[in-house]
């Protein structure tokens, strides 16, 4: 028997039913715990937004409910402090929540601040750093917004921020020759920021994701310059995330219907997944597998696993209600996979009849791209700009209605 999925249950009330799970959050010390996100994708369907917090032992009610006039858009708990619950909001807001207390009142916002947001803040993470010349460290938030920025908060100093980076647009390429399109400087030159995922060695290297297609490597140390520009999606990029076993790797999915798997070095993808004509909505690693990723599309769950195949998924599941996957996260303590969906429901999956993880895990993936590379014949020498030209003529005219796109043409 191959791998499946067996639904265990699903994370839903009264409250959630016919919003859309946005995002998705495990609490740093209570495996149990995990924060759901409600808020609307789209800017003309825009509602309130909605934080539950949901422990495994109560699948009928969350534990803790947080309401917001705004759509929720990103979430995560502190490893600092693990009742600190970071929420951002479609209006660029930000908030952060203590789950400990019922009080439906953040501990602290952004909304009456000079450094708001003016766009949708699509990723929040914290982030551990060193404070000044000693071993003393503290952690700081990190967004991304469509409106360019990539901002540090301190809560320390009653969310004063700062951008570590403003995503400068890339120029577009005609003719072999780069240029801007005419009067593109005029109306804005940042790229929207779309997702970002630091680096699991190094907190001052991180990658973004934009709205144009294009990923950046990135240092906290420079705000003006990228480290590298990997250039393989033609889409808004909506999620990225780096291999908990191989510090070089890291996937990528997009509005363009595919997922790729890259390398730090290598500005061209080494591996190109694509298995539906719908938008790849995100992306999650095993915890427990190199090789082994989950990702969700408007219609099917997807389970990869690369040492048995980089062609297709082992597993597809199409769930019966109709429903658009929106999210997926793989549990940390067990084989679970949640996947959440424009209805308002999380439903937990177990993963099963998977072959045991590999001995040597960083091993195992590397050994997948070697193969891979060494596959990859050198081919005709039409440029790859060509091609992507016109994909992205052809591609970006059918992702018009995708989720997330155009979101500051407000």
């Amino acid at each position: 028997m191959g791998p499946n999925l067996d639904r265990l249950w699903s994370y839903s009330c009264n409250l959630t039913r016919g919003k859309n799970v946005s995002c998705i959050a495990w609490n740093k010390s209570n495996s149990d715990l995990v924060a759901v996100g409600y808020g609307q994708f789209e800017f003309t369907n825009q509602k309130p937004g909605l934080v539950c917090c949901w422990c495994i032992k109560n699948p009928e009610y969350p534990e803790r409910v947080f309401m917001s006039k705004q759509g929720v858009t990103a979430l995560d708990f502190s490893t600092a402090n693990a009742n600190l619950l970071a929420v951002g909001f479609y209006d660029g807001g930000i908030a952060v929540y203590n789950v400990r207390k019922s009080v439906d009142e953040p501990v602290l916002d952004n909304f009456t601040t000079a450094g708001k947001n003016l766009a949708p803040v699509w990723q929040l993470r914290w982030i551990e750093k060193e404070r000044g010349s000693g071993d003393e460290r503290t952690e700081v938030l990190i967004s991304i917004s469509t409106d360019g920025r990539v901002t540090q908060w301190s809560i320390r100093k009653g969310f004063e921020s700062y951008d570590v980076m403003k995503l400068k647009k890339m120029p577009t390429r005609m003719g072999g020759r780069s240029r801007e399109k005419k009067g593109e400087a005029f109306i804005s030159r940042y790229a929207g920021g779309m997702c970002f995922d630091f680096h699991t060695k190094d907190p001052n290297i991180y990658i973004a994701g934009t709205e144009e297609g294009y990923i950046h490597k990135c240092s906290c140390s420079h705000n003006e310059q990228y480290l590298e520009s990997y250039h393989g999606h033609v889409s808004p990029v909506y999620s990225v995330q780096w291999s908990p076993f191989v510090p070089d790797i890291f996937l990528s999915c997009s509005a363009d219907w595919t997922i790729k798997l890259w390398h730090q070095d290598k500005t061209k993808h080494i591996l190109s997944f694509h298995s539906t004509t719908r938008a790849v909505n995100d992306i999650c690693w095993s915890p427990w597998s190199s090789t082994v990723f989950a990702t969700v599309n408007e219609g099917a769950v997807e389970v990869w696993d690369l040492a048995q195949s980089t062609l297709d998924a082992v597993y597809t599941l199409a769930p019966t209600s109709g429903a658009r996957q929106t999210t997926v996260s793989f549990s940390k303590n067990s084989h679970c996979l949640l996947v959440g969906d424009n209805e308002g429901q999380v439903t937990v999956y177990e993963l099963r009849c998977m072959p045991p993880p590999p001995e040597d895990q960083a091993s195992a993936l590397k050994k997948v791209i070697e193969a891979s590379l060494a596959s990859q014949l050198p081919g005709p020498k039409e440029t790859s700009e060509e091609a992507g030209e016109n994909g992205e003529e052809d591609v970006t005219a059918q992702m018009q209605e995708s989720k997330r796109v155009s979101t500051t043409s407000s």
